[in-house]
């Protein structure tokens, strides 16, 4: 059936209850707008998330000469990441087509917005308490050795900067408070003194090294001083650590323990039962026997042995021989020792040779495994870094920060 001609003049309407929108044209986003979502692109660089998302951006408008005028509040007075913000600030800026100019106005934030920032980073209730706590999705491995000498440190922070170079968010708490030695290791020193962590009322942002978060009591002490403290302050110390340090959200957290079997490897096991540890030797047996000891306390408290590092193994020779200068078969001797009346075996992970290189990286700041990754012992350490990254998680028992609503929200 033909449909009926309209009548000249007439227009054509719509069905009944239908109607007809007109259709927009796409809106065009104005240059103050696309300066603000340039610089949801620019990171704060000690916490680490957009400084955007932080309320860390002002006021921005743009006149219609194309100049820029943007206002950032940094945290406190002082901040000692001002320059790196505003050097990222003008860079974002100026990228955005139609900018000709920016004015970059630096401010810095009120007591109640930094109120607001750090419950928005802690978290709801703000309250103060462990990030770390048994329902943590964080890896926390605690690496610990019988005796001193047998290099925990400097395998400590070089494995961290492994983990960081594959992607991972990775904090290291150094916890040897009578001899710190992190801060350097990592690259954090200057004259010798480490770099002060930055302070947002009673929340301490920790300073950053190849990509790690890094605390340790060498940054609250002056020119280099000897720290005499007895238990109830390592203790107090440690889990201040633990609760005002902010970390954010990380895939791994590496505490570097003091030698021994004392307070402070007590308290750990104390404030972080659920940590998992990495007892170090070297190869020499005497060194195992005190080895065994340090894992024994730490499965004492609860802890989980993920197993043996030796430290030390040999030194590698031009004509291919290794000079065994330490001895040999101690870490496999810890790993046995370790496993007697375990329903599974204790491995060891890996045997990491002696290197110049390594420790001279330790001496400058530099680590072995970004310098110089064909030495044989960063090959060691990051083939240890695979192994620890690629290790399952298991979820059972843990409260995820989920829920039903959430899902049927989305």
């Amino acid at each position: 059936m033909p449909l009926p001609r309209l009548p000249p003049g007439s227009r054509a309407r719509c069905a009944p209850r239908r109607s007809c929108p007109a259709v927009p044209e796409p809106a065009t986003p104005t240059l103050d707008t696309a300066v603000r979502s340039a610089l949801a692109r620019v990171i704060d660089p000690e916490i680490r998330r957009p400084i955007t998302e932080l309320d860390m951006v002002g006021a921005v408008s743009v006149d219609e000469r194309g100049t820029a005028d943007v206002v950032v509040k940094l945290t406190i007075v002082g901040c000692p990441a001002a320059q790196t913000i505003e050097r990222d600030v003008t860079a974002a800026t100026l990228g955005v087509a139609g900018v000709t100019r920016a004015n970059i106005h630096i401010t810095v934030m009120t007591r109640d917005e930094r109120a607001a920032l750090t419950a928005k980073l802690r978290g709801p209730g703000a309250a103060r308490s462990s990030q770390f706590g048994p329902g943590t999705l964080t890896r926390i491995y605690a690496v610990t050795s019988g005796k001193g000498g047998v290099g925990k440190s400097t395998l400590t922070a070089n494995l961290a900067a492994a983990l960081a170079a594959r992607g991972l968010a990775v904090g290291v708490l150094d916890a040897d408070v009578y001899g710190f030695s992190i801060p350097g290791i990592l690259g954090l020193t200057t004259n010798g003194t480490a770099q002060k962590p930055t302070r947002v009322d009673d929340m301490i942002l920790p300073p950053v090294g190849y990509g790690v978060k890094v605390i340790s009591i060498g940054m609250f002490v002056d020119d280099n001083a000897a720290v005499a403290w007895r238990g109830p302050m390592l203790h107090r110390t440690i889990n201040q650590f633990l609760t005002d340090v902010y970390f954010g959200d990380l895939d791994v957290l590496l505490l570097d323990l003091p030698p021994g079997t004392g307070d402070v490897a007590i308290s750990v096991g104390q404030l972080l039962p659920h940590a998992e540890v990495l007892v170090v030797t070297t190869p020499q047996p005497a060194a195992a026997d005190v080895a065994e000891r340090s894992g024994v306390v730490a499965r004492q408290t609860g802890q989980k042995i993920v197993g043996v590092i030796e430290n030390m193994a040999g030194l590698p020779q031009p004509d291919g021989t290794v000079l065994e200068l330490f001895g040999s078969g101690g870490g496999d001797e810890v790993a046995r020792r370790l496993s007697a009346g375990q329903d599974a075996p204790v491995p060891l992970l890996v045997s990491i040779p002696l290197s110049v290189a390594l420790r001279a990286g330790g001496d400058t700041g530099a680590p072995i495994v970004l310098t110089d990754p064909a030495d044989p012992a960063a090959v060691a350490i990051l083939r240890l870094a695979d192994t620890l990254a690629a290790r399952p998680r298991h979820l059972q028992g843990l409260k995820l920060p989920v829920s039903p609503r959430d899902h049927l929200a989305g």
